[in-house]
């Protein structure tokens, strides 16, 4: 099988639409996989024959572009405010019209009428005559488009002006919220690869060159400096550093890094410089996969939906007849008035309209949703409120979701004649000098102004801990492997976090405890999930397995799943919606790394106060 191709469909604007493509392209010659994703306007063939794609789209979908590259979002933005332009300026007409409706219907030949609400019909309607004009030609008759031109046609030759243009027009409001809501979906997942850095410092002949991470080759190498992000995956050649991964893994505690160890594409380094050879091409790095994981769940999630395309297949022409049969059957067989029944059977055609059913969402739905958002909290449409009824499984993230994603001390223990205030300010003046995120949430737990002068001496031991010398003293603050280089009895600590341990003139001090913080409210929340009829509270989390045990069962959780990397999370999604019987399964999370699993699941919760903006995208 040839390599997948993306190409991007500009215009694509309509599910059922989406659909006809999917099952046109499929047909080609030598092609064994086909996917349109609506959500993300995108094509994925196995075809590298641009033109025959093209062509083939072209023939169920005229007004559908196929562009090889990602298309310029100014496209979308001039699209959308001249479909505004229009709305806007039928609306006026029809204002205008029904205000003067009296006075326009007394001019000779229903010219005013005409002229007024003729201009409101065209200038909300015509893009949808044209399309019904251009699927008829194709033998598509019954879609939604066809219904509205019928319907609206039928409403002007029986005089009910206003009717026409007020159907046509609530229709089109509803198709440019459509469009504009899935256009700001489709910048919210492309923002995704915010996370990747634009530039990679290049090692040449020359020396060091800024480049795109697009024109880096497999095999060469890369300099990495504190702060700057990992632009591509590869393995460690020189350096060691700490590695924020909480972007990709939700991993709270900064991960250490040395030769032959892998980097991948999105973490950031914190401490040291670094070189990297490269091992996979920029569209191959982590996060580009991360973005493709939201792309492909949104496109499983959206299969489920085909049975309503096979639906209007069969509703549609039923409608008509029925709409027909209406208009024929009483004036041919009982005597009834043609016009009355025709225009009964209009009726018919534009209640039968899928606009129409849309327009005319139970009100209990809007109740629903305005209830909710009263409470901080918003749905992005009526059918996850559904959803939401069915719910039995809900699966949280752990860090930013469940914990506050913050380190603190969260324990001091003295040994040996030592004070929990005086072991922690010695701790802090040791750690005074240091920008590691365990470093500076000691500084904080001290609280006090640190004294400038008094640390004599100050060397980090990378991937242990520091060598301090404080008012003559000397200071060890480490980890255990720390304690063991020096040779310091110390105690042995099985507990969830960082344990940083303190030796003074080589005799054990005691340690303080370093660790992510359960936000106040989540023992409660999962208790009162339980209370309405949640069966199963799961927490997924890319952090240590004894951390994530913890929180686990300080929470009173059914299970957990640790050491997850984003496309683990939806793979246990996958499964767990595979043997957890009909209840649905939501999933909350706050973080880029969530995005997938939010989009996976059968309804996404997003924490939209602080969430990445991903993640609130991409939840429902």
């Amino acid at each position: 099988m040839a390599n997948i191709r993306k190409y991007y469909l500009r215009n694509l604007d309509c599910a059922n639409c989406a659909e006809r493509i999917e099952q046109r392209v499929q047909k080609l010659p030598g092609v064994q996989f086909a996917n349109v994703n609506f959500s993300t306007s995108t094509l994925h063939i196995n075809s590298d024959n641009f033109s025959l794609v093209a062509d083939a789209i072209k023939q169920v979908e005229p007004a559908v572009e196929v562009l090889a590259k990602d298309p310029d979002q100014p496209h979308f933005d001039n699209q959308s405010r001249v479909e505004l332009i229009l709305i806007s300026a039928a609306v006026v007409f029809l204002i205008f019209g029904l205000i003067f409706e009296t006075q326009l219907h007394d001019l000779p030949s229903k010219f005013g009428e005409i002229l007024v609400f003729g201009t409101a019909y065209l200038l909300s309607g015509a893009s949808v005559l044209k399309r019904a004009y251009q699927n008829i030609r194709r033998g598509n008759w019954f879609d939604e488009t066809f219904l509205m031109s019928v319907s609206t046609l039928g409403a002007i030759a029986i005089d009910e002006f206003p009717e026409a243009v007020g159907v046509m027009l609530f229709y089109q409001i509803g198709e440019f919220i459509q469009r504009r809501s899935v256009n700001r979906s489709r910048r919210s997942i492309q923002s995704l690869m915010d996370v990747r850095p634009d530039i990679a410092n290049l090692k040449t002949e020359d020396g060091i060159q800024s480049v795109s991470p697009d024109q880096v080759e497999v095999g060469e190498f890369i300099v990495v400096r504190p702060g700057e992000k990992v632009p591509l995956d590869g393995k460690i050649q020189k350096g060691e550093t700490q590695l924020d991964l909480s972007a990709l893994t939700g991993e709270s505690i900064p991960t250490l890094i040395k030769p032959g160890d892998e980097v991948f594409a999105g973490a950031i380094n914190l401490t040291g410089l670094i070189t990297v050879e490269v091992l996979k091409p920029f569209e191959e790095s982590s996060v580009s996969k991360m973005l493709e994981l939201v792309q492909n769940a949104s496109a499983r999630k959206a299969k489920t939906q085909r049975f309503i395309t096979r639906f209007a297949k069969v509703y549609s022409p039923i409608m008509v007849g029925i709409a027909l049969a209406v208009a024929l059957i009483p004036p041919l067989f009982f005597d009834g008035i043609l016009s009355v029944w025709v225009y009964r059977a209009l009726v018919v055609l534009v209640v039968s309209c899928p606009c129409a059913l849309v327009i005319s969402i139970p009100l209990g739905y809007f109740g629903g949703i305005g209830g909710a958002s009263r409470k901080g909290i918003l749905v992005k449409g009526a059918n996850f409120l559904d959803v939401l009824a069915d719910v039995k499984t809900v699966v949280f993230d752990k860090t930013g979701t469940l914990t506050r994603g913050v380190f603190k001390v969260t324990q001091i223990a003295p040994y040996n004649g030592w004070d929990e205030k005086e072991l922690l300010r010695l701790t802090a003046i040791a750690e005074s000098q240091s920008n590691h995120p365990v470093a500076i949430s000691i500084q904080q737990a001290y609280g006090e102004t640190l004294p400038k002068s008094g640390v004599e001496y100050l060397e980090e031991v990378a991937g242990f801990g520091v060598r301090a010398k404080v008012n003559g003293n000397l200071v060890l603050a480490g980890n255990d492997t720390f304690m063991h280089k020096e040779n310091i009895p110390h105690e042995t600590c099985d507990i969830p976090g960082t344990v940083v341990h303190i030796a003074v003139d080589q005799e054990y001090a005691g340690y303080l405890v370093v660790s992510d913080e359960l936000k106040p409210d989540a023992k409660l929340g999962v208790r009162n999930l339980h209370q309405i009829g949640v069966d199963e509270v799961v927490m997924l989390s890319g952090d240590r397995k004894n951390v994530a045990a913890h929180v686990a069962q300080e929470l009173g959780l059914n299970d957990f799943y640790a050491e997850l990397l984003p496309e683990d999370k939806v793979t246990v999604m996958e499964e767990m919606m595979n043997t957890r019987g009909s209840g649905k399964i939501a999933f909350v999370g706050d973080g880029i790394n969530d995005a997938p699993a939010l989009s996976r699941a059968d309804v996404g919760i997003a924490m939209g106060a602080f969430g990445a903006d991903v993640a609130i995208e991409t939840a429902d």
